[in-house]
């Protein structure tokens, strides 16, 4: 309950569950960069939002305070929870005439009570009807072909069945699939006789799968699917169908998007865009080429009468098409919807938004809709040749690393490393998950001056290096300002160290053993594993040439869990096709079994020692957390699992352990330049675990060479 002082006396207020859901979204649809915050210049926008229609200067008088009074907990910018105490302050003044009418419980918001077993009294959830209507006519439109999925498929017209429909987990690993194709070997998938445990077998394939691709999945584990949790469902889903929906948002898709690029502007200043901010340009490249003066700045209020659509739609259409700008003479703007949504019928893209949600500038279904039009008609002159495409085309080693980071839930969303990583802030994020506590946030600027903001990021920058060698990662010729500057080779260099920093922490930590793991160890685990099953196959090191089949890795997976591998699926090898079908296979038995495996088939079938050893190491934490598919009660005991027979844990019971001990990785990794020669090649070294105790060991540096 909030308290808010008004007059003499104490008013108490605070915003229902409803009234918060629909604030919250409104905050989120100001807070472009998705970092949680709004920038205090924003402020008047967003009390505009809300209903709070405030003259100017009453609004620049409450920036002043905040930024005088440093009310703020973030000089210069407002979180949600700032923002709501200071509407509920305005409210309780009688401030906001519409606030009622603006903030209100909406037909299609539906409140949930709490669903899980640790939620507080009272605690309620929304789920916004049109999400599950959008999401529900999208899997039908795209999955119904599917005979996996001909007894789950189509859902009901009103989306109710999503929730029971998706328990067996056959319908997540489809989608997956259809937004990131071949994220999962459909080898790998239960799909007869299935009983409860092999239901829940495919829940954590889909849901460790998601977090490979870069879903965010701290607060998700299989026992939400497997009760069909609405909004932690929808959720999810909207995570992995915009993944794929952006996938294409890419020069190596559209070379085409290099005509969005403004005099002046470069391939690079393109990558540093967000996709909301290229399909922004796409929308406005062609209202510009249609002769149209008005220019599209959000998929909110200004998509909501139609005009846009209708414009964009006739512009991007093909002659043969029909598609017409007959909507702009509907007075009614939700029946203009409606005729603007039968040109888009035309062209096959009548996805995601109804016409109330285009009227109402609803903005992840109107963003889903933009981006399907721009997948399927971009409409743009292909140039004949893109000088420097190859030098900025996003490889299989950024893709893998850019994932990791947005499963870690960092923000704002990264999309191309070399700058969103130029600041810092997002290395500062990591730093704190393998290490809480080691960023001084004091001491990092997190909101930049216009005059001083190339000065402010080149001191991140500096500080993140320092803090690398406060945890003795191998930064030699590495500075700030090569950070600052997206030196490609040193900014990988830095992020391999980070992701084999995490990885060792959660490992350690897992192992409990009071001493850090090393990778020497590793091997020693799965030569002790294999040959403790019975298992001919052995592992001499990372960059053994006997991986490249795969063999190695089945077989350690059926050493972990006996009886998973289904070995009629396993090819002879030997070539690169068997090899790679085979690492295929491997993956995704591994996070089946609730590994995060973050590397690609490719690595192993190319032994690629970097990722193998990831790989090794995720199931060698497997081992280490038996029976966790019990989760705690309200009361501190434990309840029973979902499925008794289940020996394994769950996808994210490791990922809830992944809060690391405070760890010190003291070693010299080779940074290479990128043709495969090193930088620098000190080898030994230990890892200090600083909060217990400390272990030192001979680390084969070679076995990280590419």
């Amino acid at each position: 309950m909030a308290s808010i002082r008004s007059g003499g006396g104490t008013f108490r207020k605070t915003l229902s569950a409803e009234e918060r859901a629909e604030m919250r979204e409104k905050f989120e649809q100001i807070d472009t960069n998705k970092d949680g915050f709004i920038e205090l210049k924003e402020l008047k926008d967003a009390l505009d939002q809300v209903g709070f229609k405030l003259p100017g200067y009453q609004v620049r008088l409450m920036i002043d305070e905040y930024s005088n009074k440093q009310r703020s907990q973030h000089v210069g910018k407002l979180s949600y929870d700032e923002f709501e105490a200071l509407c509920l302050d305005l409210k309780a003044k009688d401030v906001a005439s519409t606030f009622k009418t603006v903030v209100s419980k909406k037909e299609n918001l539906e409140t949930l009570g709490g669903m899980s077993d640790s939620s507080a009294a009272g605690t309620t959830h929304s789920v916004r009807i049109e999400e599950q209507l959008a999401f529900s006519d999208w899997i039908n439109s795209n999955l119904g072909y599917d005979q996996d999925l001909k007894h789950l498929l189509p859902l009901d017209s009103e989306g109710k069945q999503l929730y029971d429909k998706i328990k067996d987990g056959i319908l997540l690993c489809k989608i997956i699939n259809h937004s990131c194709p071949d994220t999962i070997d459909e080898r790998a998938i239960n799909k007869k006789t299935l009983t409860v445990y092999t239901k829940f077998e495919n829940l954590t394939l889909a849901l460790v799968s998601s977090q490979a691709i870069g879903c965010n999945i701290v607060n998700i584990d299989a026992h939400d699917l497997a009760k069909g949790k609405p909004h932690l469902v929808l959720g999810l889903l909207w995570q992995i169908i915009r993944i794929g929906l952006f996938s294409h948002i890419t020069l190596d898709s559209c070379p085409g998007l290099a005509t969005l690029l403004s005099d002046g502007e470069r391939l690079e200043d393109l990558m540093k865009l967000s996709p909301e901010a290229i399909l922004l340009r796409w929308v406005n490249h062609h209202l510009e080429r249609a002769g149209i003066a008005r220019r599209c700045t959000n998929f909110q209020s200004d998509i909501s009468d139609s005009e846009v659509y209708s414009y964009l739609l006739n512009q991007i259409a093909s002659k043969d098409a029909g598609v017409s700008l007959e909507a702009l003479r509907e007075p009614n703007a939700l029946n203009r919807a409606e005729i603007m949504l039968q040109q888009a019928a035309k062209l096959n893209c009548r996805s995601f938004v109804t016409p109330s949600d285009v009227v109402n500038g609803v903005y992840k279904l109107n963003l889903a809709f933009v981006a399907n039009l721009f997948n399927n008609h971009p409409g743009l002159d292909q140039p004949d040749e893109i000088e420097g495409l190859e030098s900025i085309e996003e490889t299989r080693e950024e893709k893998t690393y850019r994932n990791w980071m947005n499963s870690m839930g960092v923000k704002p969303h990264v999309n191309w490393l070399y700058s969103d990583l130029a600041d810092g802030i997002i290395i500062f994020q990591l730093f704190d998950i393998i290490q809480p506590g080691i960023v001084n946030w004091k001491k990092v600027h997190q909101k930049f001056t216009p005059l001083r903001k190339f000065m402010e990021k080149l001191e991140n920058c500096n500080y993140a290096v320092e803090l690398g060698k406060q945890l003795k990662f191998s930064l030699v010729g590495i500075a700030g300002q090569d950070l600052s500057d997206g030196n490609a080779t040193l900014t990988l260099a830095l992020i391999w160290q980070l992701m084999r920093a995490y990885t060792l922490s959660v490992l350690s930590r897992l192992a409990n053993t009071g001493n850090p793991i090393i990778e020497k160890e590793i091997v020693q685990w799965v030569n002790s594993k294999l040959a403790g099953a019975g298992k001919s196959t052995s592992l001499r090191n990372f960059q053994d040439s006997a991986i490249g089949d795969g063999k190695i890795v089945i077989d350690l997976i059926d050493a972990i869990k006996p009886g998973s591998i289904n070995y009629d699926n396993v090819k002879e090898g030997g070539n690169a096709e068997e090899n790679l079908e085979n690492a295929k296979y491997a993956v995704s038995m591994a996070r089946k079994i609730g590994a995060r495996v973050y590397a690609l088939p490719e690595d192993i079938a190319e032994v690629k020692p970097k990722m193998i050893m990831t790989v090794f190491a995720c199931l060698m934490a497997m081992d280490y957390v038996p029976n966790m598919d019990v989760k705690a009660t309200t009361n501190g005991t434990a309840a029973a699992p979902v499925a008794a027979a289940a020996p394994e844990p769950t996808p994210v019971a490791a990922a809830k352990l992944a809060t690391a001990p405070v760890i010190e990785v003291v070693e010299e990794v080779p940074v290479t330049n990128g043709n495969g020669t090193a930088v620098t090649t000190n080898g030994n070294g230990a890892l200090e675990e600083t909060e217990a105790t400390t272990a030192t060991a001979e680390v084969v540096v070679d076995e990280f060479a590419d």
